[in-house]
């Protein structure tokens, strides 16, 4: 089954505006040569599948050569696939069946660090006075031998390590073997163009720029003073770093005119651009990394990744960001490759399918692009991974509290046959039992599904420019109750109400008064003399009166 098309002109500049994305994280999503890790052939035999779900864009998780220390992650050429996944000649393969599926791939660039085995990071290490021995962040010890600063990294301890060749500590704001690249050097930043350009003119259409807040450091190696408000979205309770606030170690001003020469390279080849932001206040910078038409196009947070999440919540992050936004446009994830799953995150271990379908529906009819995880069209629950399995060294360095982030990794099952018909081989990750009796061919042609529920909604939302481009606005309601409405210049004003909760919900909404229940959108509820009434995890949709 191939996709219908969008009705949005490929030519328009803010098309991504009415696009859905689809996250591939691809050494779990399908395996075609049996070694246990997904590859590039793998995703390009199940682009039809992806083009079924109606969605528009294909974000695919880095797949460039690296040592994978953290997954590919750590980027030892920017300019080439890692035998793992295949080769260029499988990614030019890729790109030409997405196109004429009429999907568009966006690849992610890493640009705030490098593996170390990266041949810039060798040559840097060398000596202080070779010709890239400032292409990274270096700096002499304290006096009594400690790091120059108290900066922390997101996986734990200090965020600087000794180096016995250069008698200095190099900054890594994430693994030791992540070096940070330094972005004050002019040279830096026109490889990362260089490389970046590579790939557009292999015919990538857009771009997700990993960690994109933290390219650049303070030039004076300032300590961060201690977190008035604890960062809880980024990084786990129990990780130490969200007890800093980290204004020096990342969201530096001077990042604003590099993305505006990002930008310029991207217009080239009307490709564009979503920025992941981990900061303090995620808002703020989204708002300031989306501002005035000449950055990024779109950028997402962890605002919507945190472990618990309710109907006020959802409401405050949205309105916040739509208070600051300066012509901006976000984009919303529910689940991605760094957070427990959705379903079970919000919805608990038993999570029905309707809590999945709900919270889709939600997602979609939020402002901004969504961005969908694979398996979470097939309502997948988070994995449970022993410990004597866990492959991520996040979770291995903060067990048992922290379990990593393997669990949202784990295989796609295709299949409820051997692996989940994933691979032939032995899985890097265990398939889930829980993924095998929700696999996407148990699912297919089961008009009651998930995976059917995600295709028929998407074609639904499609036809509707409010809840696409619309203006949003929400209504007073008590948890776990979510009301909100969305207008488009033209089009009739569409109300919807979500219970977020696992018990039925009847509240008062005056909005709702005189409105058409519309049809189509597949969820349980109904108004009745302006009482908006919903089973668990229901939701309502009406044209406003």
């Amino acid at each position: 089954m191939t996709k219908q098309l969008t009705q949005v002109s490929p030519h328009a500049q803010d098309w991504y505006r009415e696009a859905i994305i689809y996250q591939v994280y691809p050494r779990s999503f399908n395996d075609t040569n049996g070694d246990g890790i997904g590859d590039l052939p793998g995703i390009t035999a199940k682009l039809d599948y992806i083009a079924s779900l109606g969605v528009d864009i294909v974000w695919i998780s880095p797949y460039f050569k690296s040592p994978m220390k953290d997954f590919g992650y750590d980027i030892s050429d920017y300019c080439d696939v890692d035998p793992m996944f295949g080769t260029l000649a499988d990614f030019d393969v890729m790109i030409a069946k997405a196109h004429s599926l009429g999907l568009k791939i966006m690849i992610d660039q890493v640009m705030a660090h490098t593996a170390e085995e990266h041949a810039w990071f060798k040559e840097s290490r060398s000596s202080r006075d070779n010709p890239k021995a400032d292409w990274y962040v270096w700096s002499d010890p304290a006096p009594d031998g400690n790091p120059p600063n108290n900066w922390m990294s997101v996986f734990g301890g200090s965020s600087w390590q000794w180096d016995t060749r250069r008698r200095q500590y190099y900054l890594h704001n994430f693994l030791v073997s992540q070096p940070q690249v330094n972005f004050h050097n002019p040279q830096v930043q026109q490889a990362h163009l260089n490389a970046l350009r590579f790939w557009l003119e292999r015919g990538v259409d857009g771009i997700r720029l990993d960690a994109c807040n933290f390219h650049f450091h303070d030039q004076e190696l300032r300590s961060n003073p201690p977190a008035l408000n604890r960062d809880t979205a980024t990084v786990s309770d129990v990780n130490p770093y969200g007890m800093q606030a980290h204004i020096y170690d990342k969201s530096r001003p001077e990042n604003l005119a590099f993305l505006q020469k990002l930008r310029s390279l991207l217009n080239e080849y009307k490709a564009v651009a979503i920025g992941e932001v981990g900061a303090d206040d995620s808002l703020a910078v989204m708002a300031e990394y989306t501002a005035d038409g000449d950055k990024l196009q779109m950028a997402y947070s962890f605002n919507l990744l945190v472990p618990t999440c309710s109907s006020h919540y959802i409401r405050q992050q949205v309105e916040n960001f739509e208070a600051r936004v300066k012509g901006g446009w976000a984009s919303w994830s529910v689940g991605n490759h760094d957070v427990q799953r959705v379903a079970t995150r919000w919805g608990g271990p038993e999570a029905p399918a309707a809590f999945a379908k709900m919270i889709l529906a939600m997602q979609l009819s939020l402002k901004g692009t969504p961005c969908l995880y694979q398996g979470d069209e097939l309502a997948f629950a988070e994995a449970d991974v022993p410990f004597e399995l866990l492959q991520d060294p996040y979770g291995i360095t903060f067990w048992p509290e922290f379990k990593g982030r393997d669990g949202c990794r784990t295989p796609m099952a295709w299949t409820d046959g051997a692996n989940g018909g994933f691979t032939e081989g032995k899985p890097w990750l265990p398939v889930s039992p829980d993924h095998l009796a929700k696999a996407a061919s148990v699912q297919e042609g089961d008009a009651a599904s998930s995976l059917e529920f995600t295709r028929k909604f998407i074609a639904w939302r499609r036809k509707l420019p409010q809840l696409t481009r619309g203006a949003i606005r929400f209504f007073d309601t008590p948890e776990p109750v979510l009301a909100l409405r969305r207008d488009a210049e033209g089009e009739r004003g569409i109300i919807a109400v979500f219970n977020l909760g696992a018990e039925p919900v009847s509240c008062a909404l005056p909005q709702a008064v005189g409105a058409e229940q519309m049809d189509g959108y597949g969820l349980p509820g109904a108004v009745v003399d302006g009482q908006v009434q919903l089973p668990a995890f229901g939701a309502w949709f009406g044209y406003a009166a």
